[in-house]
């Protein structure tokens, strides 16, 4: 199963890195995508949008206004679910995701990590 972290960052300070070392923590795959390149434990944070990737689930390190741009690419991508970190909730991608059949969840990675509820 593999996790695509959108908004991924180097920064140790930021949600997304400590999602992506605690994914990793735990085993699963990942796939980062930021707007800067680089690396986090062994994950390469890539500035192109991922293709011909079987995504399981995105999770969301991005507000709702700077959602648009990628909106219609995580729809194509057909993740199972969608996870809306803190501060990234957006109802009309909700509804367009369950539309689509994607599981919405508005949780925190981390937390859902943490618990054994990912």
């Amino acid at each position: 199963m593999k996790t695509l972290v959108i908004g991924a960052s180097t920064n140790p300070d930021r949600y997304a890195f400590k999602a992506i070392k605690s994914l990793r923590q735990h085993n699963y795959d990942v796939i980062a995508h930021g707007l800067k390149s680089g690396l986090v434990a062994d994950v390469e944070i890539k500035t192109e949008w991922p293709v011909n990737e079987k995504i399981d689930t995105v999770t969301l390190y991005v507000g709702p206004k700077n959602q648009p741009e990628y909106i219609d690419r995580i729809l194509d991508l057909k993740p199972r679910r969608i996870i809306f970190n803190p501060g990234t909730e957006n109802l009309a991608l909700e509804q367009m995701a369950n539309e689509a059949g994607i599981q919405c969840e508005e949780a925190c990675t981390l937390v859902l990590l943490a618990t054994n509820q990912y």
